[in-house]
């Protein structure tokens, strides 16, 4: 199966995502506020400036008089460390101040209206507050204009200081709605990992419905495993019920038909008959040991996938098994020697049997008349090894761990009726306890030993 990607990374990068373009944005709007904010205490403090100048204003013998308040100028003097400009006109006569200050643009001001403006004096920014007054002055009303102006590269500053803490500020906030992405990422996600863990935790045969609480989202979801699980159910137990009733198909007719080919084969006397009979008999006798040993196969499957585990006596089970085929060996005049240590391991005693048996039956089938065939239950360690010796041809020249696959024969068994699936049943058996199985060729190259590892209880 190939991944696309964990969900819970793609939610964080798009919670991440959304918390970046919220940072980038109140980064923005703070900035510009902050600008704004400043330019119009600028702006604030040059009105009040300019207004406090012009409320000095008098008329004395006819002149114009005034006298520069303090307080006027220390007011922008507050704000920043900029340079201020000053300049107060009747007219075009400049009554004080610098005479090459810029006059702001535009409409004239209206009396008592103050006026802003931005502009360049002695190659810097400044910004201009314009008020104008009137002073009756030799009987007449005089329009006389002020003028304050101060360099904006401390309103810079301060928007910048402004701007900087913004950004700092933005991008903790990225970096705490990351943290707290990731955790909501995972907490939305956590249903569906406990879904996930409550199913794992079954064994193969748990096909019970899933009986938790979940998201609405998730709903689709528990309805379509639990659906799944149900026909998987119906599958296994349609599956089981197939192998008992092929076990019982297959083997009664293969029996019937070699009792009938035996009673044939006895009351025949013609060598051309009876040669045709044998051979119908072993045909017979190959194809039931396949059924068979393909049933034993599947039925070990199933078991190995819910392996039901339980204290098992080794000696007591090699002696058992060896019991049930000594009628077998006896046809061969074949001597079973076992000797077994009291051994226990955790297990499967049927699933145990059936690889013993696989192995002790090939050890017979191949081996010739009147020789042994040697058992041995040995504890090594925290090991329990099963080792059956026999006086057979061997197991060829081939790579031994090939011997182990499916219907996978070796070099020397031309003429005897076989599957392939003997080795394959124990070593499937010996993986399911954590074990192995073991082969070799006797030493002097007569004879099989083939050792069942098992680990100890």
């Amino acid at each position: 199966m190939t991944g696309t990607g964990s969900i819970g990374r793609r939610l964080t990068l798009l919670l991440a995502l959304v918390a970046a373009l919220l940072s980038v944005l109140s980064w923005s709007m703070v900035t510009g506020l902050s600008r704004q904010a400043v330019a119009r205490t600028q702006d604030n403090v040059l009105a009040a400036s300019a207004t406090t100048i012009a409320e000095t204003l008098r008329s004395e013998q006819g002149e114009v008089r005034l006298e520069l308040p303090y307080s006027a100028f220390s007011m922008l003097g507050a704000i920043s460390q900029d340079r201020v400009f000053y300049r107060v006109s009747a007219g075009d006569r400049v009554l004080t101040g610098y005479d090459d200050l810029p006059s702001p643009t535009g409409a004239a001001p209206g009396i008592g209206q103050v006026v802003f403006d931005t502009g360049d004096y002695s190659n810097e920014t400044i910004r201009m507050a314009s008020v104008t007054r009137l002073v009756l002055a030799g009987g007449q009303p005089v329009p006389v204009t002020v003028t304050v102006a101060q360099t904006r590269s401390g309103v810079s500053t301060i928007s910048a200081d402004l701007s900087r803490q913004a950004a700092i500020l933005s991008v903790a906030f990225f970096l705490v709605a990351v943290g707290f992405s990731a955790i909501a990422a995972r907490t939305s996600l956590r249903p569906l990992n406990e879904i996930a863990a409550s199913v794992s935790r079954r064994g193969p045969s748990d096909l019970r419905p899933l009986r938790r609480d979940a998201p609405t989202e998730l709903a689709p979801l528990m309805l379509s495993l639990n659906r799944l699980m149900g026909r998987l159910g119906q599958s296994i137990r349609r599956s089981e019920d197939f192998i008992a009733e092929a076990a019982h198909r297959i083997r009664t007719p293969l029996a019937t038909v070699r009792a009938q080919a035996e009673i044939a084969l006895r009351s025949v006397g013609d060598e051309t008959e009876k040669r045709r009979l044998r051979q119908i008999i072993r045909a017979v006798d190959e194809s039931s040991r396949s059924a068979g040993q393909l049933l034993d196969h599947a039925t070990v499957i199933y078991r190995t996938d819910d392996l039901a585990l339980s204290p098992v006596d080794l000696a007591e089970l090699v002696g058992q098994t060896a019991a049930a085929l000594e009628p077998t060996a006896a046809m061969k005049e074949i001597r079973l020697d076992v000797a077994a240590t009291p051994a226990r391991v955790m297990g499967d005693p049927v699933l145990l049997d059936n690889a013993l048996r696989n192995v002790l039956d090939n050890a017979i089938k191949y081996s010739p008349e009147e020789t042994e065939v040697s058992i041995r239950v040995t504890t090594k360690e925290d090991q329990v090894h099963i080792t059956v010796t026999d006086e057979g041809p061997g197991l060829g020249d081939g790579p031994l761990g090939a011997l182990t696959e499916r219907f996978r024969r070796g070099d020397d068994t031309q003429g005897i009726v076989g599957s392939g699936l003997g080795l394959t049943i124990a070593e499937d058996v010996l993986l399911a306890h954590d074990g192995r199985l073991d082969l070799k060729n006797r030493d002097g190259g007569t004879g099989t030993c083939v050792t069942l590892v098992l680990p100890c209880s």
